[in-house]
C-alpha cells in the first residue's frame, strides 16, 4: 500500500509519505504495518467507507510500533459487513497529523 496526500478525500497538499504491507485474510484476519515519513503521525487507523474514495469510521486503530512504524494490533479481525467492503475496495489506511485532524496520507486497500 502507498499513502499520500492526494488519495486523503479532500486531497491534502503534503511532502509526506507512507508505504506497507497490510494483509487481509480468507479468515478474516488483518496483519501488518506501515512506515511513514515527513509527518509527525498523531494517530492511524484503518477506516470504513461506504463508497470507494469515500471517507468512513475507524475499524482497525494502529499502534506506535517503532518512530515511524504503525502496525495492526495481533489478532485484529474483519467483521462480516467489514471482510465484504473490504472485497468492495471501501477500506483505507489513514494517518493523522496535528497539522492535519482529519488525516494527512491515506491509502486504499486492495482486495
Amino acid at each position: 500500500i502507498q499513502l499520500t496526500g492526494a488519495q486523503e478525500v479532500p486531497a491534502v497538499m503534503t511532502t509526506a509519505s507512507g508505504s506497507g504491507i497490510v494483509t487481509v485474510g480468507a479468515d478474516k484476519s488483518v496483519s501488518g504495518s506501515i512506515t511513514v515519513s515527513g509527518l509527525e503521525p498523531t494517530m492511524a487507523h484503518i477506516h470504513e467507507a461506504a463508497v470507494p474514495n469515500g471517507n468512513g469510521p475507524v475499524i482497525v486503530p494502529l499502534a506506535k510500533t517503532a518512530g515511524n512504524v504503525w502496525s495492526i494490533p495481533a489478532g485484529a479481525k474483519l467483521s462480516d459487513a467489514q471482510f465484504e467492503s473490504f472485497k468492495k475496495g471501501h477500506l483505507y489506511v489513514n494517518v493523522h497529523s496535528a497539522a492535519n485532524k482529519g488525516g494527512e496520507i491515506r491509502g486504499q486497500l486492495k482486495p
